[in-house]
């Protein structure tokens, strides 16, 4: 290692000069220095001549005889001698001729002269520009008397290598030594600031400037300007250069790049246009930013001018400004212009096949810019990062991964793996190709990242599979000292959103409003998505209400939610709001809201947005015919939905799979089974909702063997794993068949103890068939499993009361009371002349002594029909007959018949599962009235017409 025993410190091999006694041996012979080492060679200067690469040209050291034997270089004194090394020296740092200049360095030890602040300061330079800057500042630390000169030759060294943070750095310690800077030292600052981007800094240089009164001079006025607009701030850079003493073209240009940069096309125009008056003539890198600014705002008028220009200068296809024009050409959506540049150029070099694959690769002509890569390559010219960026974007539009893998390969054959806009690319590649690990390594491989590498990574984090990773990495982004933008927000809130994390998307909005992005309606839309995903409607709604101009997605978003949630009344009601405002719906709101008249079985609504959908064109589209389907089948009409399932000339599974559980849930089992063979006639492949529809329609016919042989085609043809839906519906089957031997079997065997859903299902079969023993155990695996629910209780009690256990009825009862469970009241509604009249047991309507006489009347009918009540188990015996009369639907079927409706069908909806008596009571009405009557009660639909029903008493 070094030694330092003298004031300089530094001695070569072989070389031992009489007045400095120190050695570098170790040190200069080292293992890690290569040849550009800081050390002469070891081989004597005297033994012979000899060549050392300078990087780009290789040059001759002086021999002994230039240096050391001309008789007129020995006879100087020192300070000729020095003033010749010197001299040298700023040679050699100009041809980057480090050997050379090492070579002088140890002449002028072995000589032995004493160092003067001009050759301290032509040292400096050689070792920083050369880009060696320790041993620059070593140098520097062995000055007795620093001065402004090496210190500026030192920053102006770093700087010049790219280390902008560094040379700032030095000049913070140079002032705090108390070295006043000249107007070299505050110019270079500031364009290390440009270099960082710190215009913070920047504006601490200009008050520095002021204070050792250097602001006027042009140097440092040219640095401001050039920081400033580089920083993006326009309006700083503007006024400090029209208030400079001269103007020149690159300052002009610095200007016209700043507001290009910044998309300010009109700003761009103005400025070129203040040139053009002035004396400064424009050269091809001034029209060059002046086409930038024109593409960046998509002005191709004066885009156009300013080709007119280039031609009339004579500079047209200067390949420089032909990569511009493409670009501009590219932004303006006129590919064949660019190409008609592209193919005009003889020698096309990389910048020029870089552009013109960028513009076919933008404008979506992606196969195109593969087979330029491919004819670029094949001509000999090696891609460069630019290139690579735009290939690998190209892969991902294609969404080919196996190209993608074989750019990424070459990528690595050309050294460019660690570049940063090429590694964000390949991220964005293997995170949109759904290889998330890949595009994590890529990321974790790279060395230095910004927010553009944090986001891309962000931006895969949004599926079910790898959605935990994204909390994860932002936390990661903020540890690392990153500030999130727009896009880091709009990643996070959607794999939030794919969590349903609820307490961390709340964090995330602490975070938005921190960054002041609340009023940014991009990012309030994700919110307003993600508390909607979450089904907290009421925090979506007031991020709603805060948007400066919520879009379409926006009130889809809030449309969706609420028919999700249960609130379809208020999903029809935005629907409407955004008609008002004049949005006009897509095919994604007109299915969402759809969806809430599905809920609440607002037909008439349904129909008006049918109506919508054929005028606008959207009823071919898959979603909006799905969604038709779907609300028709569950507002009764299924023949409706059945027509416009035959009407499409597509159809997919999910279209299957609605119309099969649409016949299912109108007893049509026939039809239902009858469609999953027409399904897969046609080469649709079923999946687990298709399986739910089909045991549920075996369940309702009662086909038990069929149902059995569906089960275990579901697992062994198809590969679909039973989910609880699908265990349900076999346990429904078989207890619905009073086959309880096999259900406890089942149950036993396929593990479902701990499952409520089995357990309920069984508990309702119970009920029907009066297998106490069974439905005790039932209803103890619920209230062991926490499920105490209404119906728990209400069917243990029914149980109970058809053996005549009215004790047991009482402890049932009382147990509800005691936990405060009550039992939801019946209630039906049915709809006439576009109004919704509700009917509750014992409560009261405005016709009740009509609807009550109507009753009596249809009573007396059905005696003669041989119409007996079936008396409830539950009720004491003096209200039995007077209770089963004030059963909701019954109150509702007599007010639709006293109505002057003359509806096809009378259509009630229930929230409870009809009983017994009411459903003969329904059959017998529909005879003798030869009216058809739709309930659909919690569980399906019920069709009664001419004295009989869809179910065929198998419900």
């Amino acid at each position: 290692m070094l030694s330092f025993h003298g004031k300089l410190g530094w001695v070569f091999p072989h070389v031992q000069p009489t007045h400095f006694s120190f050695s570098l041996h170790a040190h200069l012979t080292s293992s890690n220095l290569s040849s550009n080492s800081y050390c002469p060679a070891t081989t004597s200067i005297h033994e012979r001549p000899w060549t050392i690469s300078s990087g780009r040209k290789r040059v001759s050291v002086p021999q002994r005889g230039n240096i050391e034997e001309e008789p007129m270089i020995r006879k100087v004194n020192s300070k000729h001698m020095l003033k010749h090394y010197s001299s040298l020296l700023g040679d050699c740092t100009l041809r980057e001729a480090l050997n050379e200049g090492r070579a002088i360095h140890g002449h002028q030890l072995k000589n032995g002269v004493h160092p003067d602040s001009h050759f301290w300061a032509s040292l400096i330079n050689l070792y920083a520009k050369c880009g060696y800057p320790s041993y620059a500042r070593r140098v520097l630390d062995e000055m007795s008397e620093q001065d402004v000169v090496s210190w500026t030759a030192l920053i102006q060294g770093l700087v010049a290598q790219g280390d902008g943070r560094e040379g700032i750095h030095l000049f913070c310690e140079m002032r705090n030594t108390g070295i006043r800077p000249n107007e070299f030292t505050v110019a270079t600052c500031l364009k290390a600031c440009s270099m960082c981007l710190d215009a913070s800094l920047g504006k601490q240089v200009q008050a520095e400037a002021v204070k050792v009164g250097l602001l006027s001079d042009v140097f440092v006025g040219s640095a401001l300007v050039n920081l400033y607009a580089k920083s993006g701030e326009m309006d700083l850079a503007c006024k400090l250069f029209f208030h400079l003493p001269e103007q020149n073209e690159v300052l002009w240009n610095v200007l016209i790049s700043g507001h290009a940069q910044l998309g300010d096309g009109k700003g761009v125009i103005k400025l070129f246009c203040e040139m053009l008056k002035s004396e400064i003539q424009f050269s091809k890198f001034t029209l060059s930013s002046v086409l930038k600014g024109c593409a960046s705002s998509g002005d191709l008028r004066n885009g156009r001018l300013v080709h007119c220009l280039a031609i009339k200068s004579g500079c047209e296809l200067d390949k420089f400004l032909v990569s511009s024009l493409i670009e501009l050409y590219s932004k303006c959506g006129l590919v064949g212009d660019a190409l008609k540049l592209f193919v005009r150029i003889t020698d096309h070099d990389v910048v020029l096949w870089s552009a013109m694959i960028a513009c076919l690769d933008q404008q979506g002509h992606s196969q195109e810019a593969a087979k330029l890569f491919f004819l670029m390559r094949h001509t000999g010219v090696e891609p460069n990062q630019f290139t690579f960026a735009s290939v690998v974007s190209t892969a991902t539009e294609l969404e080919d991964l196996h190209y993608g893998k074989s750019i990424h390969a070459c990528i690595f054959k050309y050294g460019f793996e660690y570049d940063i806009s090429v590694s964000n690319a390949l991220i964005r590649m293997y995170m949109k190709c759904g290889y998330v690990s890949d595009g994590a390594r890529v990321f974790e491989a790279m060395p230095g990242r910004n927010l553009v590498s944090w986001n891309t990574m962000l931006s895969g984090f949004h599926d079910y599979d790898s959605c935990e990773m994204g909390p994860r990495t932002f936390y990661q982004m903020l540890v690392e000292g990153f500030r999130p933008n727009m896009f880091t927000f709009i990643s996070v809130l959607r794999s939030c959103s794919s969590l349903l994390d609820i307490d961390f998307g709340r964090q995330v909005h602490a975070q938005v409003l921190k960054n002041n992005l609340d009023e940014n309606d991009y990012v309030g839309t994700v919110l307003v998505d993600m508390y909607a995903k979450c089904t907290c409607m009421e925090e979506s709604y007031l991020t709603f209400s805060g948007l400066i101009s919520p879009d379409v997605f926006t009130w889809t978003v809030m449309i969706t939610g609420y028919a999700k949630t249960d609130q379809a009344e208020k999903a029809i009601e935005h629907f409407n709001l955004m008609q008002q405002e004049g949005i006009k719906p897509n095919e994604f709101t007109v299915a969402g809201c759809l969806g809430g008249c599905s809920q609440i079985t607002a037909t008439e609504s349904g129909m008006q947005l049918h109506s919508m959908a054929i005028k606008s064109g959207l009823l071919s589209d898959i979603y909006v015919s799905c969604a038709l389907v779907d609300m028709y089948a569950k507002c009764g009409s299924i023949e409706d939905a059945e027509a416009i399932f035959k009407g499409m000339v597509r159809r997919d599974t999910v279209l299957w799979n609605t119309m099969i559980r649409g016949f299912s849930l109108h007893g049509q089992g026939d039809k239902a089974l009858e469609t999953f063979q027409a399904m897969k006639d046609e080469g649709n492949l079923p999946d687990e909702v298709t399986f739910i529809g089909i045991l549920s329609a075996c369940s309702h016919m009662g086909l038990i063997e069929e149902g059995k042989k569906h089960f275990n085609t579901m697992s062994n043809v198809y590969g679909i794993t039973p989910r609880d839906e699908h265990y349900a519906c076999m346990v429904d089957m078989l207890s619905r068949a009073g086959r309880f031997g096999e259900v406890e079997s089942f149950v036993e065997e396929m593990k479902l103890t701990s499952n409520a859903l089995i357990w309920e299902t069984v508990l309702g079969a119970c009920a029907k068939h009066g297998n106490v023993k069974f439905g005790e155990r039932a209803a103890e695996e619920l209230l062991k499993l926490k499920h105490k629910t209404d119906s728990t209780f209400i069917l243990l009690s029914n149980i109970f009361a058809s053996k005549g256990r009215w004790g047991d009825v009482k402890k049932i009862r009382t147990l509800m009371a005691r936990q405060g469970v009550k039992k939801e009241p019946g209630c039906s509604w049915v709809g006439i002349s576009n109004k919704v009249h509700v009917f509750v047991s014992g409560g009261v309507h405005p016709n009740i002594q009509e609807i009550h006489l109507k009753l009596e009347e249809l009573g007396q009918k059905l005696k003669s029909e041989g119409y007996a009540p079936q008396i409830e188990h539950n009720v004491p015996e003096i209200e039995k007959k007077g209770h089963l009369n004030h059963h909701s639907e019954k109150l509702a079927v007599a007010f639709a018949l006293i109505s002057n409706s003359h509806a096809k069908r009378i259509k009630i909806f229930k929230n409870l599962r009809i009983c017994c008596d009411c459903h003969n009571f329904m059959k017998l009405v529909s005879g003798i009235t030869n009216q058809e009557i739709v309930v659909r009660d919690v569980k399906r639909y019920h069709h009664f017409k001419g004295g009989s029903c869809s179910c065929q008493d198998y419900w």
